[in-house]
């Protein structure tokens, strides 16, 4: 493929600057993944085997928070690149926290100490992940269609090759001391920085190094303090009622994420009342971020099935998976690494389907492709009811169950994810763009959570209990793909010109 710095309307050529982000978010994700292959085993092995030794309740839950924190953050995030840093060094500061959190992880000690560095990776993230994907939409004009789609494809690969690497690496690392693992997410991180700031100058020109809200012209306005402190109100009485009634309980790390779950849907809720009725925006823009609402509960809910892949998944892959090949037993956090192979073959041709389907007029819209990630999502939990029962029975279950999930898993991603991030940032009001990317990793947050929360119901001593679990996954899943082919004329219409 030819690439060239600057992209014209007349080609499918991308931006060099394309290759730039694609590689400092390669070391970001090999970081992150990397850790993120051995963390809900780590915390579940007994304190002889140098683990915290938590119960799969504690552990799932944590994994929850800290999974749901690191998305979560991107809101502020997004503000603090809008209204402060601009897009550039929110990226790198958040590149330089997430390496100090990783070399606190590699710290043998307390669990305060592995909190804390949990603490560091999540604040990183926050300001690096919606940022650096803001700076890929920069890259396209608004009216580029499918070679914007494409490019955001090829970032996904990027994307997915840091976390092939990072989950072979670092499980084969923390085999022989979990700490080495988490040392080596650090070193990742350091090679993304350095790529980033040797050639982002070059080719990112003068992108997100103004704030938004300078570039634009915009004037900061003061928020309405009324519908914050009604929003604040809100959850305060809620999380009350719940603790009162004994459905919640915040003493527990379950409770924790339970509350935290609640805090995310009625922020979010009256985030986008306020935007919608005191953001200035007009009746199009209006339309357009009530769609980015609806693609906000779409991957919230993608989400909350794909990322059981490091928690209820991971774990079936550690108890009741056969993972030896020849004489080797494989680390199960390696498993992981079978969605990543997968996307990094199929990115290309995905990405490549849409470019020709746009050159012959034929353009499959986002509600459409969101439905069938959601459809492939449960196709592939129906796959895992099946080995769940093999387990139930008494017998492990071979690999080739959690590969078969994993493909579908990733070819659903591939479906919505690269989309669902080109069409936020097509959709997005500009003064808002940085939030409005923040708020599409706030569902991927939501989605996370409720992960750990259904990875802490599985529980190895009540095999029994694993098809069910599986189960409603797929009718979740499904029912919310059926949901988005019926309702996808009317999301078309409210996305007017936007693909």
């Amino acid at each position: 493929m030819d690439i060239t710095s600057k992209p014209s309307k007349d080609s499918f050529k991308h931006p060099k600057g394309l290759y730039v982000l694609f590689t400092a978010e390669m070391w970001e994700r090999f970081s992150y993944y990397g850790m993120r292959a051995i963390l809900i085993l780590f915390m579940t092995t007994d304190v002889a085997y140098e683990g915290l030794g938590l119960t799969t309740e504690t552990a799932g839950a944590v994994y929850g928070l800290y999974t749901a924190s690191v998305y979560l953050m991107t809101l502020p995030g997004g503000w603090l690149a809008d209204n402060i840093f601009g897009q550039r060094k929110a990226v790198f500061y958040g590149g330089v926290l997430i390496m100090i959190g990783h070399l606190i992880l590699a710290i043998p000690g307390s669990p305060i100490i592995f909190f804390t560095g949990l603490a560091f990776v999540a604040l990183g993230t926050g300001l690096l992940k919606g940022n650096i994907s803001t700076l890929v939409g920069e890259l396209y004009s608004k009216d580029s269609g499918a070679k914007r789609d494409a490019g955001f494809s090829i970032f996904y690969m990027g994307i997915n090759l840091g976390s092939f690497l990072g989950q072979i690496f670092v499980p084969l690392l923390a085999e022989y001391n979990w700490h080495l693992g988490f040392g080596l997410a650090a070193v990742g991180m350091l090679f993304g920085l350095i790529a980033f700031k040797v050639y982002s100058p070059k080719y990112l020109a003068d992108i997100g190094v103004e704030p938004k809200v300078k570039s634009a012209g915009v004037e900061k306005t003061s928020s309405n303090t009324s519908i914050s402190i009604l929003i604040i109100a809100i959850v305060l009485i809620s999380l009350f009622l719940l603790q009162f009634l004994g459905y919640i309980d915040v003493t527990t790390a379950t409770g924790i994420a339970q509350a935290l779950g609640l805090i995310i849907v009625l922020i979010t809720m009256g985030y986008f009342i306020n935007i919608l009725f005191n953001g200035g925006l007009n009746t199009i823009e209006k339309k357009q971020v009530g769609v980015i609402f609806i693609l906000f509960v779409g991957i919230a809910i993608f989400w909350s099935g794909f990322e059981q892949a490091a928690s209820s998944l991971n774990l079936f892959a550690r108890d009741f998976t056969d993972r030896f090949i020849g004489g080797w037993e494989m680390p199960a956090g390696m498993l992981q690494s079978v969605n990543s192979a997968f996307i990094i073959i199929f990115a290309p041709i995905i990405g490549a389907l849409w470019v020709k389907l746009a050159a012959r007029n034929i353009n499959i819209r986002t509600p459409l492709k969101f439905a069938v990630g959601l459809i492939l999502l449960g196709a592939g939990f129906w796959v895992m009811v099946g080995a769940a029962n093999v387990a139930a029975s008494g017998t492990k279950a071979g690999m080739f169950a959690l590969i078969l999930t994993y493909f579908l898993h990733s070819i659903g991603e591939l479906t919505i994810s690269p989309v669902g991030l080109s069409a936020t940032s097509k959709l997005s009001p500009a003064k808002y763009l940085g939030q409005m990317m923040g708020i599409w990793f706030v569902g991927a947050a939501l989605g996370n959570l409720i992960a750990g929360l259904i990875g802490g119901n599985f529980d190895p001593a009540n095999v029994l209990e694993m098809p069910n679990i599986f189960l409603n996954v797929v009718w979740v899943s499904v029912g919310a793909g059926i949901i988005f082919l019926v309702a996808g004329p009317f999301i078309k219409k409210w996305m007017g010109d936007v693909n």
